[in-house]
């Protein structure tokens, strides 16, 4: 069921991306009296699902999910109809546009894509806020994995700034030390600060592994799995793990340790349930799992900060969201290209995309992962890549600096080589996706 969610939250968010990037080259064709001869929803080979012409423009649903498109009169695009650009060039075309009116239609799908994100960012900021754990107050300090601690990290550490910059929201830690490729990392451990250089060796694993940092927690019980030796043994939602063997434990990774070295063996687990302590023996399986899940409700643990905006403060709050995540996504780009990161090993495609959304329906979540994704996708198209928006811009650009314009001929191999590029990108992404499944 949770698959099912992901998969309906990322056709509904990339079908509205679609829609809205489309129509920000529709508008502005038709801002400067340029014929739209299709608007499409995904790719249309062969047939189509649906489709109607209003005036001169046939609206359509295509079968094939990979985009969208506008066919747009007088232009050399993804439908490569070279008839329409052997006939003389008619007032309603592209070709006859003026150079500036021609770079804001190219341009358009980009802006409308931005504005989207900030119109965004700005009513899930108006209708919800934002809600977050400071770090100064994660008092029981981080939680770390392998790859934490091959960084030099321990469990109990509190984190006082990276790169000599303080942190105001934990969960931007890990996503700073990546982003800004931080070179030091300064935390309080046992009373006393100590400061961790990032070795340049650890960065493909860091980028394979986002999630090496996380907020330490008390072990109180949540649920269970289907199979669950912890629930076998007597143990119930609300209880508080409090000691292992009858030494003392307070949290998740403390647990977590001990079961490691007591695989098929039998435990005592003394825990707090109400006002009384409870032992229990539970044979820990082979997996060194429980079959637990851990109350993940940090409310419950510390006091949050939320910051609420009323409608007119929320605009410019919706700005400075909109551009530090577009800020942000351009350097997560850069990384992709840094040889000694590997980020280009990570790259994912649509199910990479598709893990973005809950497993169950939170439109918090899926506004503001929607908002990120226009931003992306503002972002991927102004590449100068022929068949992107910004292979267009690049060759408009090259008219108004050199006044000469590209010959039909050259833009028409310039349009193949792209798609040929673009194709090789998808495979590559989605591959990466197949093979992380196998794994």
């Amino acid at each position: 069921m949770e698959i099912f969610v992901k998969i309906i939250q990322l056709i509904l968010s990339f079908s509205i991306l679609v829609m809205v990037h489309e129509a920000g080259h529709f508008f502005f064709a038709r801002l400067f009296d340029t014929r739209v001869e299709k608007f499409y929803l995904f790719f249309n080979p062969w047939f189509s699902l649906f489709k109607r012409k209003v005036g001169d423009t046939e609206y359509g649903i295509g079968w094939l999910p990979l985009g969208g498109y506008v066919k747009i009169s007088g232009m050399i695009d993804e439908s490569m109809d070279k008839e329409q650009m052997k006939q003389p060039p008619k007032p309603y075309e592209f070709r006859t546009k003026k150079t500036w009116q021609r770079l804001l239609i190219m341009l358009g799908g980009i802006i409308v894509n931005v504005v989207f994100a900030f119109l965004v960012y700005s009513m899930v900021l108006y209708t919800w806020g934002k809600e977050y754990l400071p770090v100064s107050e994660a008092k029981f300090g981080i939680m770390v994995d392998s790859t934490g601690t091959k960084l030099g990290l321990m469990n109990g550490d509190k984190i006082i700034s990276v790169d000599g910059q303080t942190i105001e929201n934990f969960r931007k830690i890990n996503y700073d030390i990546i982003i800004n490729k931080a070179e030091t990392i300064e935390v309080e451990r046992n009373g006393q600060k100590i400061t961790i250089t990032i070795p340049n060796s650890i960065w493909p694993e860091l980028i394979k592994n986002p999630g090496f940092i996380d907020v330490r927690i008390p072990f109180v019980i949540s649920d269970f799995a289907k199979q669950s030796a912890g629930k076998d043994a007597g143990l119930k939602i609300g209880d508080k793990i409090v000691a292992f063997n009858h030494i003392p434990v307070l949290f998740y990774d403390e647990i977590k340790n001990n079961l490691k070295l007591l695989k098929n063996k039998d435990a005592v687990i003394s825990v707090l349930r109400g006002n009384d302590t409870v032992n229990l023996t539970v044979k820990v399986p082979e997996t060194a799992l429980l079959g637990v899940a851990v109350e993940q409700n940090l409310e419950k643990y510390f006091k949050m900060k939320k910051i609420e905006y009323g409608f007119f403060a929320s605009f410019p709050a919706g700005f400075t969201e909109t551009f530090s995540m577009l800020n942000s996504y351009i350097k997560q780009f850069k990384l992709l290209f840094s040889p000694e990161t590997k980020a280009y090993e990570s790259l994912g495609g649509f199910i990479t995309i598709g893990k973005f959304f809950p497993g169950i329906w939170d439109w918090l979540s899926f506004w503001t992962i929607t908002a990120f994704l226009s931003i992306i996708l503002a972002v991927m198209n102004l590449l100068p890549i022929p068949a992107l928006d910004g292979g267009h811009v690049l060759f408009v650009l090259f008219e108004i600096i050199t006044g000469r314009k590209p010959s039909d001929k050259f833009l028409e191999y310039a349009q193949i080589t792209g798609m040929v590029i673009i194709f090789g990108l998808l495979i590559l992404a989605n591959g990466n996706d197949i093979i992380r499944l196998f794994k």
